[in-house]
């Protein structure tokens, strides 16, 4: 036995497993990319409950210990969740921090200011030059690897588009203190009437760039591949588990991707309403045409002025349905609907009632579909 020792100690190292690193996520979207690229791995914690608002959320004690243990942070960033900014600089200070609106190469679309929406073949170019100036059509893996390079050496640079929405937003806030901004003090007002118990006191500007940036999947497969390098990166010793992880990822979601193509191509064509604009990233990608939404965001009551424009533009053109929102009663949508033979169909760009987890993305696109198909045919 005296010989076997120097052995034993040898491959005890060997055999030992490396303790994953503590993650915290802001909703569940991101929650789900990260636990398929984790799995196997880890877990990681979910901030925003699935049916909370990420718009305003107060942190529950458990919520405050995730972010002040966490090894890594990773948010859609400032423009969702304006209310994260400050618990992530009191608690996770310790943190590294990955802000997924920030990584080069997205496609980002700023949010719409008409009641009504062009149609896609009409949009801006806002979206289409931040994914051309990064050099992602067609994304393929050597681009991938530079953006891996990139992230493991801390250069998040920020493109020109971006710098211009940072500047915009700085206007933006300080318009909103001197007063000369209309539109914010309406929905400020329209607070007192909020719906959402998750927006008392929160003041959602809906200008710059449009953060929900995760319903196109096209970024998606950017986040999976920039979430499995930071994780490298603050844990070498799961990069290959990592690595494997993202890779099955991209293929789930592009076939998912797929799978929703052919489920909506009867809907390019259909007119529809939605309650909140916040699914323009959905339908560039699957080159869908709504007519308008009733809400420009989700924390104000729209003015009766947009109700009218909308009613008119609905007995104009039709519209098949309107897509409501589960943490939203359907008054509103009644009445604008009033007099149509339009329909109304639930969907939630949050996946409230989706099962957690690694399988949650894919299913998230799937059943975005199933709503809006079933909302149109």
């Amino acid at each position: 036995m005296k010989n076997l020792a120097p052995l034993i100690l040898v491959l005890a190292p060997l055999t030992a497993h490396a303790e994953a690193p503590r993650v915290a996520t802001d909703i569940l979207p991101v929650h789900a990319l990260t636990a398929r690229v984790m799995e196997g791995v880890g877990t990681p914690d979910l901030i925003v409950p699935a049916n909370a608002s990420p718009h305003g959320h107060s942190l529950r004690p458990s919520e405050a210990q995730a972010l002040d243990e966490a090894d890594l942070v990773i948010w859609i960033g400032e423009s969702l969740t304006p209310w994260l900014e400050g618990p992530l600089d009191a608690l996770g200070t310790d943190a590294a921090k990955l802000e997924l609106l920030e990584v080069e190469g997205l496609t980002l679309h700023d949010f719409r200011e008409t009641v009504t929406f062009e149609q896609h073949g009409e949009h801006d170019d806002h979206g289409e030059e931040a994914h051309d100036d990064h050099g992602h059509e067609g994304h393929d893996h050597a681009e991938h690897d530079e953006a891996k390079d990139e992230h493991a050496g801390h250069d998040h640079g920020h493109d020109h588009a971006k710098e211009e929405d940072h500047a915009g937003h700085d206007h933006a806030k300080e318009e909103e203190h001197a007063g000369h901004d209309h539109a914010k003090e309406e929905e400020h007002a329209g607070h007192d009437h909020e719906e959402h118990a998750g927006h008392e006191g929160h003041d959602h500007a809906h200008d710059g760039v449009d953060p929900h940036a995760w319903l196109d999947p096209a970024n998606a497969l950017i986040w999976t591949d920039t979430i499995a390098a930071t994780l490298s990166e603050i844990d070498p010793d799961n990069a290959a588990a990592y690595a494997a992880n993202a890779q099955a990822a991209r293929a789930e979601i592009t076939a998912a991707q797929a799978e929703v193509t052919d489920m909506l191509g009867s809907a390019q064509s259909a007119s529809y309403v939605v309650f909140h604009d916040a699914y323009q990233y959905f339908e560039a990608q699957f080159d869908l045409s709504p007519l308008g939404a009733i809400r420009q965001g989700d924390a104000a009551d729209p003015s009766p002025a947009r109700i009218v424009e909308l009613r008119e533009e609905i007995e104009e053109r039709g519209v098949a349905c309107a897509l409501s929102e589960p943490q939203f009663n359907t008054q509103m949508i009644d009445t604008v609907l009033e007099g149509t033979d339009a329909k109304t169909v639930s969907i939630d760009p949050l996946g409230a009632t989706i099962e957690q987890g690694p399988g949650f993305y894919p299913n998230l696109l799937k059943a975005m579909a199933t709503s809006i198909a079933s909302c149109v045919n």
